[in-house]
């Protein structure tokens, strides 16, 4: 028997076409086998397609599977702004959402209406991890073709995150980020060594600027060199922001926008807020906008 399904291009954490992170978005994905949801992934040759199936619990109104053209991952930022922003269009569209994952269950809420429309996801506070130690420091600034004098001194090597870790470098302004030339192997050697799936490198403007941050990312090791926006690493950055004393909160929330994907010609904005009980990190709130590139439907036999 053949099937067609309703698959959406969208690309996410901009208002911009061919801008921001693309995605695909598969809907009512329900009885597509992992096979098949790995073959649309590639065809459709994003970095990552999100494909939604009816709940199985009580616990969550939707299911979100993730899949690169390679493999499975467990939670995608900007597939799920790119998802939900889908469902919001749709009749009859929840502004509040329990999404299940590999990764757990995240809430997602539609902020405003039309062109002021914004996705927030809210998870918990990822874990900070490990500093790098001197050799793996230098190891790493020479895959990136830095020196040590790029580095922001206020802003240690450090691994964060759980299921899909990050290692943050800080350096001085957007000098350093132009002059970026990456080892890609190189990257994807480190990352089986230093336990790390990807290298997220931002510079701090000064306090109470808008934006506070931009950022590059590369995720070799996950067949990604260069990464448009992260949601998720920008949700890193923010508690590690936090604990630095980088960023300021009144000890119920913290707030800054990062922008990242202008030496790919695909720039975007992403947009955090922290929960704050006290001085410590309670939840983390990805935010962002997004835009249609089109829809179409895929036959299956």
């Amino acid at each position: 028997m053949t099937r067609k399904i309703q698959i959406h291009q969208v690309d996410a954490f901009t208002l911009g076409r061919f801008t921001g992170n693309p995605a695909g978005v598969v809907l009512e994905a329900d009885g597509l086998t992992d096979a098949q949801m790995l073959a649309i992934a590639r065809e459709l040759n994003n970095a990552d397609t999100a494909f939604l199936f009816a709940p199985e619990g009580p616990d969550h109104d939707i299911r979100a599977r993730f899949f690169t053209p390679r493999t499975e991952a467990g939670f995608v930022g900007h597939a799920t702004v790119a998802a939900h922003y889908v469902l919001s269009m749709r009749a009859g569209g929840r502004t509040r959402t329990r999404q299940k994952s590999k990764a757990g269950i995240v809430e997602i809420e539609v902020r405003g209406r039309d062109a002021e429309r914004k996705i927030a996801i809210r998870q918990n506070p990822p874990p900070l991890g490990r500093e790098l130690n001197t050799r793996e420091r230098l190891a790493v600034l020479d895959a990136l073709a830095l020196a040590s004098d790029d580095l922001d001194p206020r802003c240690p090597l450090t691994i964060a995150g759980a299921s899909s870790t990050r290692l943050l470098i800080g350096v001085r302004g957007a000098g350093p980020l132009a002059q970026l030339k990456p080892d890609m192997s190189r990257l994807t050697t480190l990352s089986a060594q230093i336990g790390t799936a990807g290298y997220f490198v931002f510079a701090l403007n000064p306090p109470g600027s808008e934006p506070l941050t931009e950022a590059r990312m590369f995720c070799p090791a996950l067949g990604i060199g260069e990464d448009p926006v992260s949601g998720n690493a920008h949700g890193l950055l923010g508690v590690y922001l936090v604990q630095l004393g980088l960023l300021a909160h009144d000890g119920h929330k913290a707030a800054f926008t990062g922008i990242q994907g202008r030496w790919l010609h695909r720039p975007g904005r992403v947009e955090i807020e922290l929960e704050m009980t006290g001085s410590a990190v309670s939840a983390v709130w990805i935010i962002g906008q997004a835009v249609s590139v089109f829809e179409t439907e895929m036959t299956l036999d």
